[in-house]
């Protein structure tokens, strides 16, 4: 078969057994959207002005706050808009870019959670060489690595879905464009694509995985060895968000990749626990549960509070 595209667009089903309440989903999307914008829009702000913030852990925690931005806005506007518009229609090209920033901005957060479980295993670890450890040079070594590797190792699976041909089926049973629903609809032999998407996919999540799971064994070990109550539950408190938010990303995302399609069917639920739920959490997991952020976010509103009254008082 010739190696061309016959299909110009996609269309998106969406929730077609919600038919009748897309408006409302529309509604529940965007408003997700903006707490989303909103609360990791406020991490970077406080981490940028506050310089009792300026440490590995929370440089780390602005690119992930930049990450789940840029996630979300690849998929929930796009949503939102065929939602209220009525169009479930897609062009080709706009279904693969989505596919591919999709992939690519996923693969880099997997990689800077295994990195930020490594900030927390030295903090813990070692504190005295803590500040050696994690220098400036490195923290920005780290972070190039991470969004190196997203772009490098899916480049090649992206490539390889952009030149299957998709000769008459063009429906796809999601709300955003999926590589792996995507390759479903070609109408030519998609098994080696669909090896190389499963081995990439797991040497980004199962790779990560294992960084992050020996980081915190060590972390857990010495934790325990604390001869002070409150200096380990200061110490869990640090990893308690961080490791909320691997579990949440890491679960839904093997359950979704990796897992074999002939035992589970895709399901939409996990992609809205990844794409929506866990991006809407996490500012206030990052927050809440940390102290550091909280007397950063106070400060900020005592610094707004009195500006406000100096701006009145003219």
């Amino acid at each position: 078969m010739l190696n061309h595209t016959t299909v110009t667009e996609f269309i998106l089903l969406g929730f077609p057994s919600l038919h009748h309440q897309e408006y409302l989903i529309a509604v529940t999307f965007l408003a997700s959207y903006l707490v989303i914008l909103v609360g990791n829009l406020l991490i970077i702000a406080l981490i940028l002005s506050d310089q009792d913030l300026y440490r590995p852990m929370y440089f780390f925690l602005c690119n992930l706050s930049s990450l789940e931005i840029s996630i979300t806005t690849s998929i929930i506007p796009q949503t939102v808009g065929s939602l209220l518009m009525g169009s479930k229609a897609i062009s080709y090209p706009a279904c693969l870019t989505q596919c591919y920033f999709y992939s690519v901005l996923g693969s880099i957060e997997f990689v800077l959670l295994a990195v930020m479980s490594y900030d927390r295993y030295a903090a813990i670890c070692y504190p005295l060489q803590y500040p050696m450890l994690m220098n400036s040079r490195l923290c920005l070594q780290l972070l190039l690595g991470s969004w190196s590797a997203g772009f490098l190792i899916t480049i090649v699976p992206t490539v390889l879905v952009a030149r299957l041909p998709f000769c008459n089926a063009n429906c796809i049973d999601h709300f955003f464009c999926d590589s792996v629903l995507l390759i479903r609809l070609s109408c030519a032999e998609t098994q080696t694509v669909e090896l190389i998407i499963f081995v990439t996919s797991s040497i980004i999540l199962f790779g990560s995985l294992v960084m992050t799971a020996m980081s915190y064994l060590y972390v857990i070990n010495t934790i325990l060895r604390m001869p002070s109550a409150s200096s380990r539950n200061k110490a869990f408190s640090t990893c308690s968000s961080h490791f909320t938010i691997v579990i949440l990303g890491y679960g839904s995302c093997i359950f979704m990749y990796v897992w074999p399609s002939s035992h589970v069917s895709y399901n939409k639920t996990v992609a809205l626990l990844n794409t929506v739920v866990t991006p809407l959490m996490s500012p206030f997991i990052f927050s809440l549960r940390n102290q550091q952020m909280k007397d950063a976010l106070k400060a900020g509103l005592k610094r707004s509070v009195i500006i406000s009254r100096k701006c009145f008082s003219f």
